[in-house]
């Protein structure tokens, strides 16, 4: 973990802004002249169409800015209130397992949950992290979109803390219906960006400390 770069933003990012910052970083760890990086940001409120968006799920176009990206995945929502945790990791080091990695991301987001008491889960056929909220009902909190460059990640993750979750109104969420979106706000959790980005670090830590090959 001594050579992983984490990088904390304040203030709200512009997508354009991340997208060009993660590119560069990805060319300078595949060259071996910059560490690993996870950099914790929010952006303004924005949607982004990953490689499988269908445009019949982008159901308010007007609503706010709509970039379209290489990451996998659907169409999401960033925006204040949810940190978003881009991942630049060279894969190479860890066993060049795509499948692998997506895992250990979810694993991050659900050891980072349970640290406010939330017990995060996967769903067979669903990507994300969500939460069971009792009589039949769930809500994704966290959602994953990666993309893969010469073995070296980009993108990543973005976990609910407090946004504004009427601003999913304008897109259906990772193609997904039949279930809602939640926050940790919303689940009753009171928590600062500072307590999120503590638990995530810690958490990161125990997950990908011992992936090394």
């Amino acid at each position: 973990m001594t050579d992983i770069e984490w990088r904390i933003d304040d203030r709200l990012v512009p997508y354009d802004e991340a997208e060009a910052t993660m590119a560069a970083r990805v060319e300078a760890i595949r060259a071996g002249t910059a560490p690993e990086l996870v950099w914790l940001l929010e952006h303004p409120p924005l949607y982004t169409a990953g490689t499988s968006a269908k445009e019949s799920d982008l159901v308010d176009p007007g609503l706010f800015p709509v970039h379209r990206t290489g990451r996998g995945g659907q169409f999401t929502y960033h925006g204040p209130g949810q940190r978003v945790g881009y991942v630049m990791l060279d894969l190479r080091r860890r066993g060049s397992d795509v499948r692998a990695y997506v895992h250990d991301l979810e694993e991050w987001l659900i050891r980072a949950l349970a640290r406010f008491n939330l017990k995060g889960e996967r769903r067979q056929g669903r990507v994300g992290i969500w939460i069971d909220q009792g009589g039949g009902r769930e809500a994704k909190i966290a959602a994953l979109g990666v993309r893969i460059r010469h073995w070296v990640s980009l993108h990543g993750v973005s976990l609910n803390v407090d946004p504004d979750l009427g601003h999913y109104r304008g897109i259906v969420p990772c193609g997904i219906t039949e279930h809602g979106v939640t926050s940790l706000a919303a689940e009753g959790i009171v928590a600062g960006m500072h307590d999120v980005d503590m638990a995530l670090k810690t958490a990161f830590g125990e997950v990908f400390a011992s992936d090394r090959s």
